[in-house]
């Protein structure tokens, strides 16, 4: 038993410090997934994080830090928050490093800009600015050469590679030039200096790197607002007193008392006392739920008015709140299809750069001889600065963390970033009815005495026995009957003592009262007259149950029982088919209930009578069709027909099992969210696009640009400042565009 426990994968996120860039990124995945024991991994180069798959008899956290570490990066391996908290701590000491680094290499950048513009002639200079240029590199500049040299040492190479080798060609090629002038007046070349060139570079790099972490703190804001709604502390009864505690220190079946307009700390049941509670961070809806004795409280939400205590049942990320953030984060860390397309790309990206910068010296040395020698390492320079694989790196990444930071706000829970990207081929979608549609609660809509003989005092007493008769009862219309009669405060307050109660399988129940025998169940148990079979008849035609009321063998009253249509059934429907989408219905309910309910939606594809394998047989049956199919369900009968699915939705309200199979949850159970979460994914993924075209097209017209390959024709060259300036920009600018999702209103 142990050792099937421990067949067992696990997956965790952790944070990851070092990377740099999108082939570091890849580094560290490759790394992981060569791991003995690791199943998958997964690197976020936009969150700086990797979620990895893995055996924990074959390996453990420890060994999988070891080997992040031996490629030059680390992995923070504590449980839950504080691995995060820790990450967020050394972000901001590294940010404030990176913005006093950006401040003064532009200090020191900017008057070696203006000599070079404005005194270029004066030789005398050049010694200035190399004396102005050296500081900017080995001080300010020192973490692309020490990234970049580990980048090598391991076998790789990155962005910092990139700037590393590019600025060190461009200062000690002007060095020479300083020193050595008579070396290219010898040979009849004019000795140029590009100190301007190295320090600019440096200079808009840390530039774009600095706009860069700015914008990719906004891509996470989503995590952040979820984790800010869990309190810091928590106040513990314990021997009788209560004691101020870190959550983190609270187990499961302590108590916890709440005061006014404190937030729930972990989730729990009410043990004493009673109050409302704000839950509209877990259910969209503004009013507070009134919590008594035995109802559950969720982490996160905020107690409005009394003071209660509750016993702990789920702490830490066991919690309502921590599993949404654990799936969010992820979700987050997932990688849509098109996002393995760019990885493989960015891997080779910084090889072929260099080998293009080199073909690039090369040809202009072919062309044009030494004299053409510093255009060739302008050239050649240009090519190394302009090229970067950050943008094409960040640019899914991003759009998705936005993406499904803002469906988590918007009460629409996506676990995986397949489904965003898959939801916007979808053409068909199958929605279950009891639950989904409805609202999966039976409600009494009509109780009609069939029998004209009777006092209001004999309908009160008939009242208070069928009160106390269905509280007996397990069959799940008896509930809706006691709803129906407990909302009559008189007939609450007076219950009648009823005796040989007994439930006819099939049928219905009896119980006595007073010596007479009651029954309450279907017309099998005595015969009806004509008129109230057809009163009977016109609400089964309706869909709705029928139950019957029995004094001794005469029908006393019919009651209609009917599954509520959702308020925003009818508009979701409407606005899905808007979006092209072809909408079906599948139930387990008869034909009649099925018809009324498609016919009031307006669904004219729907099943009913249908068992689990129906469901996935019908699904079957419309791919096979050419068909993207969407299952939106809550049960444990839709999960077969939700794993069959090419994207998978459930309702919150509904069963584990519904949304551990689902790959995408509204959290609020309202239908009106499921077209919202069409256009999140079309948005999103329109986004990806956009990101991926410019990083490409970014780099196809600036690599040959940045080559000389308009020289010939135009004499124009590529300054390696404007392409650090251009490089810089690429990144921000794919960010940038991610994060105009973030203004997407669901309204």
């Amino acid at each position: 038993m142990e050792q099937k426990k421990n067949n067992i994968n696990i997956k965790r996120s952790f944070p990851v410090s070092g990377m740099s860039c999108a082939s570091c990124a890849m580094g560290v995945e490759k790394r992981l997934a060569s791991e003995a024991g690791v199943e998958s991994a997964s690197v976020n180069f936009a969150d700086k994080s990797v979620i990895v798959e893995f055996n924990e008899s074959a390996t453990n956290v420890r060994k999988l830090r070891e080997a992040v570490r031996e490629i030059g990066f680390d992995m923070y391996i504590d449980e839950g928050e504080d691995a995060y908290k820790k990450q967020e701590e050394d972000s901001i000491r590294q940010y404030k490093t990176l913005k006093r680094n950006t401040i003064f290499a532009w200090l020191l950048s900017m008057p070696v800009m203006v000599i070079s513009m404005f005194f270029m002639h004066h030789s005398q200079l050049n010694y200035i600015l190399m004396l102005l240029t050296l500081p900017i590199l080995i001080i300010f500049g020192k973490g692309f050469f020490i990234n970049g040299w580990k980048s090598i040492t391991r076998g790789s190479a990155n962005m910092d590679t990139l700037v590393a080798l590019s600025t060190s060609i461009a200062f000690i090629f002007s060095s020479f030039s300083t020193i050595y002038p008579e070396y290219w007046i010898s040979r009849g070349i004019e000795p140029l200096v590009y100190f301007e060139a190295a320090a600019m570079i440096i200079s808009f790099v840390l530039l774009g790197k600095l706009l860069e972490e700015r914008a990719k703190g906004s891509t996470s804001s989503s995590i952040k607002s979820l984790m800010g709604l869990q309190p810091k502390e928590a106040t513990v009864i314990r021997e009788g007193e209560p004691v101020i505690v870190s959550i983190s220190h609270l187990r499961p079946g302590e108590f916890i008392s709440v005061k006014p307009g404190e937030k729930i700390p972990v989730d729990g049941v009410v043990k004493e006392g009673s109050s409302f509670v704000d839950e509209s961070m877990i259910t969209g809806e503004p009013i507070a739920v009134s919590k008594f004795q035995g109802e559950r409280v969720f982490a996160g939400t905020i107690n409005q008015k009394g003071n209660f205590i509750f016993e702990a049942t789920k702490v830490g990320s066991e919690t309502l709140l921590g599993q949404i953030i654990k799936m969010v984060k992820e979700a987050q860390g997932s990688k849509a299809p098109v996002q393995r397309i760019a990885d493989k790309i960015a891997s080779v990206f910084v090889p072929v750069v260099i080998g293009i910068s080199i073909l690039t010296f090369a040809l202009w040395l072919l062309i044009g001889g030494s004299e053409y020698f510093p255009k060739a390492i302008l050239s050649a320079v240009s090519v190394l600065v302009i090229a970067c694989p950050c943008a094409l790196g960040l640019a899914t990444p991003t759009a998705l963390m936005v993406g499904i930071g803002k469906g988590a706000k918007e009460h629409i829970l996506i676990k995986d970033a397949t489904a965003l990207e898959q939801m916007r081929r979808v053409n068909a979608v199958i929605l279950d009815k009891t639950g989904t549609l409805t609202e999966g609660k039976p409600i009494v809509t009509e109780w009609i005495w069939t029998e004209s003989n009777l006092s209001s005092k004999d309908k009160d007493t008939i009242y208070s026995i069928a009160l106390s008769i269905e509280e007996r009862s397990e069959h799940p219309l008896a509930s809706a009957i006691t709803d129906y009669l407990l909302t009559n405060s008189s007939i609450a307050a007076n219950r009648v003592p009823v005796e040989k109660f007994e439930s006819i399988t099939g049928s219905g129940v009896t119980a006595y009262y007073c010596e007479e025998k009651y029954y309450i169940g279907n017309s099998d148990y005595a015969p009806l007259p004509d008129d109230i079979i057809d009163q009977a008849n016109k609400y089964a035609q309706q869909g709705k149950s029928i139950v019957f009321v029995y004094k001794k063998n005469i029908p006393v009253a019919l009651i209609a029982i009917w599954d509520k249509i959702k308020e925003n059934s009818k508009s979701a429907v409407m606005s899905l088919k808007k979006l092209g989408i072809e909408v079906h219905m599948l139930t387990g309910d008869n034909i009649k209930t099925a018809r009324t309910v498609s016919e009031e939606l307006n669904i004219k594809h729907f099943k009913s009578s249908a068992l689990p394998q129906d469901k996935e047989d019908y699904i079957s049956f419309l791919q096979s069709r050419g068909k993207v199919v969407a299952m939106v369900g809550d049960g444990i009968n839709d999960s077969q027909a939700l794993s069959r699915a090419d994207v998978s939705i459930a309702m919150g309200a509904g069963t584990d099992i519904a949304m551990d199979v689902a790959m995408m949850t509204l959290i609020t159970s309202d239908i009106a969210l499921l077209p919202k979460a069409f256009d999140l994914s079309k948005r999103t993924v329109k986004l990806i696009h956009q990101n991926l075209f410019w990083a490409f097209i970014y780099n196809i017209i600036g690599i040959p640009i940045a080559a000389g390959v308009l020289y010939p024709m135009t004499g124009i060259m590529l300054s390696p400042m404007i392409a650090a300036a251009a490089m810089a920009f690429s990144s921000v600018s794919v960010v940038m565009n991610s994060l105009r999702l973030s203004r997407w209103s669901s309204s």
